[in-house]
């Protein structure tokens, strides 16, 4: 045995370099060089696309999460549920239970059947049964938006190897793309980069935490393209560049009223507002805060059309001219400083005319208090909106897929950033998500869109643009 260990320890004295050299040069051949080399002489097209967010494989963007895998439903153009995995599915225990049947010899990317113990949700207070071939939520309460929620694709988790000695998770869906890399940031697992291998073609998304970033890495050569981009900056301007812009319209910009401060408590105030900002005439202009594509839409809404004179005598209340200076701020995001410079310009002559209006008037008597019909409205500007500590907010609002609007809009409710409070559309909101029948949901959000039109909390302006950038 000594002389055994004398053997060892001599040779690798003497050709220990070499050996662990070969030992390093295998690890990166195998690990990273070949696999290098077979995904270059991968012929299929690739397209280097930009990201704007900060992701993780467990919060993949929506279109990247439906381009690897689908949910037990798909959403419609108009935000009603269709049938995915699922075959149908039946509402039972008044509303409270959903059984869905499962498409029969649907399989996993790897081959494996997709099984009804395969779909993970998860869903807080849902009690989720099993069999053969059926999934089964039973709701403590009744809650008629389900069959969108469940619309979310499903993943099965797995693992690869991971630098040859080591392993990873992965992500396996149902659609035509498969997840076949991930980079991600040391610490935090946030993505740097993600490749989907299809059919015909490779997607690398290459993930950029604000719109600045993104349009330097396209000037850089690092992406080709940018999809749904709020401003496409100096890009506009480039040669050799596709520029496609479309309206989305479901998100729309707004003002929004904390109601739970003092000044904004009076109605007349906020309509006066209201009346007092200019609005497009085209068809992006938004006035309802249900997307005109969905099915419970309906034209009913009140319209507050740009009137000035309206304005001013909402200001001019019979409840009497305010008593000290109309002052507060609007706060936005950098997306939208134009808009809120053009807003607060609108405003500060506003309350110009309603002071010169007071002062000629024959029946108002305080003529010192016309001066404080003067507003003051100061911009202020941040990286990201704060729903928590704002006067009035200018920001983009996402409406969801289906009509429901009680997260937002229902009193008592965290989300409720407005402060909002209105029994009698409490009321429509909780029978809008405890009703099955479509049409009568439809009845409902048509009574809500009315009613909320009559005293609503924001401001509808209009529907954003996205841009789509690609070389």
């Amino acid at each position: 045995m000594r002389k055994f260990y004398w053997y060892i320890s001599t040779f690798f004295r003497k050709h220990g370099v070499i050996v662990l050299a070969s030992v390093i040069g295998a690890i990166l051949l195998f690990s990273v060089f070949l696999p290098f080399v077979v995904q270059k002489i991968n012929f299929k097209p690739r397209r280097y696309i930009g990201v704007v967010g900060s992701f993780t494989l467990d919060n993949l963007p929506r279109n990247i999460q439906e381009n690897i895998s689908t949910g037990l439903t798909k959403l419609n153009e108009d935000g009603s549920a269709a049938g995915s995995l699922a075959e149908r599915w039946i509402i039972e225990d008044d509303g409270k239970t959903y059984r869905f049947l499962l498409r029969q010899n649907v399989l996993w990317q790897d081959g494996e059947p997709v099984t009804p113990d395969d779909l993970s949700y998860n869903f807080k207070d849902v009690q989720i049964i099993t069999n053969q071939n059926e999934i089964i939520f039973k709701l403590n309460d009744p809650f008629s938006p389900f069959p969108t929620v469940v619309a979310e694709p499903v993943f099965r988790q797995s693992t690869e190897p991971y630098l040859y000695f080591f392993e990873r998770r992965k992500i396996i869906g149902t659609g035509q793309y498969q997840l076949i890399r991930y980079d991600e940031r040391a610490g935090g697992g946030r993505l740097t980069e993600l490749t989907l291998d299809g059919p015909n073609d490779q997607l690398i998304y290459r993930f950029y935490v604000t719109e600045a970033d993104a349009i330097a890495g396209f000037e850089r050569g690092e992406v080709d393209e940018l999809p749904n981009l709020s401003n496409p900056q100096q890009l506009a301007d480039w040669p050799n560049i596709t520029l496609e812009k479309t309206l989305d319209q479901h998100t729309y910009l707004g003002v929004f009223f904390n109601l739970n401060d003092d000044l904004f408590k009076n109605k007349e105030l906020r309509l006066a507002l209201n009346y007092g900002v200019e609005k497009p005439a085209d068809d992006s202009r938004a006035t309802d805060p249900i997307s005109p594509l969905s099915w419970a839409y309906a034209d009913v809404s009140k319209i507050y059309d740009f009137d000035k004179e309206r304005a001013i005598e909402l200001l001019l209340t019979p409840n009497g001219l305010p008593r000290t200076p109309i002052q507060f701020t609007l706060t936005t995001t950098t997306n939208f400083i134009e808009e809120a410079e053009r807003i607060r310009s609108n405003w500060e002559q506003l309350g110009q005319d309603a002071a010169t209006v007071c002062q000629n008037s024959k029946d108002i008597k305080e003529k010192e208090l016309c001066e404080n019909l003067k507003m003051q409205v100061q911009v202020s500007v941040n990286s990201f909106a704060d729903t928590s500590n704002f006067q009035t907010l200018l920001i983009g609002q996402t409406v969801p897929p289906d009509p429901d609007q009680y997260a937002l809009w229902h009193t008592g409710q965290p989300t409720n950033f407005t402060g909002y409070r209105n029994t009698r559309i409490d009321s429509l909101l909780e029978r809008g998500r405890q009703t099955d029948d479509q049409r009568r949901r439809a009845e409902i959000y048509t009574d809500f869109q009315q009613f909320f039109s009559e005293d609503p909390p924001v401001i509808f302006l209009k529907y954003l643009d996205k841009y789509t950038i690609s070389r």
